[in-house]
């Protein structure tokens, strides 16, 4: 590790803050949550969880998990499934119109992550480079 690794980490950290929130504004139902986006995405990309499970990924304790899916149900962006063996346990799946808000969402910010790129001005190296940060970040995410 070299020595300019805290400059560059405070660097990455303040551009990917500017950008997360510029992104973060690009969604499908304005009155719709961070978080309340996280779960959605969640359970689109990962399927039917347990509310605990849910809020163990979203590291939020079960109340407030609960809270949340409580919201996005009575949006009719997720139903309630009771568990089959406990009906102590509930299962959280995404319904059609959550699926449609995501896709949208993701949609919108696809679309203003490409205007930045091109009011930027940024040429086909740009974009090579960008393309390989975007993995190491992935990586990044992923340890």
């Amino acid at each position: 590790m070299t020595a300019d690794l805290p400059a560059t980490a405070a660097e990455l950290r303040y551009a990917v803050f500017r950008l997360a929130r510029r992104l973060r504004g690009a969604r499908a139902v304005d009155s719709l949550s961070d978080a309340q986006l996280a779960i959605l995405g969640g359970l689109r990309a990962h399927g039917r969880h347990t509310l605990s499970r849910l809020a163990e990924r979203e590291r939020v304790t079960a109340p407030t998990m609960s809270a949340i899916v409580g919201g996005l149900v009575e949006m009719g962006l997720v139903v309630r499934i009771p568990d089959e063996d406990d009906r102590r346990r509930v299962h959280v799946e995404i319904t059609p119109q959550g699926e449609d808000v995501v896709t949208e969402t993701i949609r919108r910010r696809d679309e203003l992550l490409a205007a930045m790129i091109t009011d930027a001005g940024l040429d086909d190296s740009d974009l090579a480079v960008l393309r390989e940060a975007a993995a190491l970040l992935q990586r990044m995410a992923d340890a």
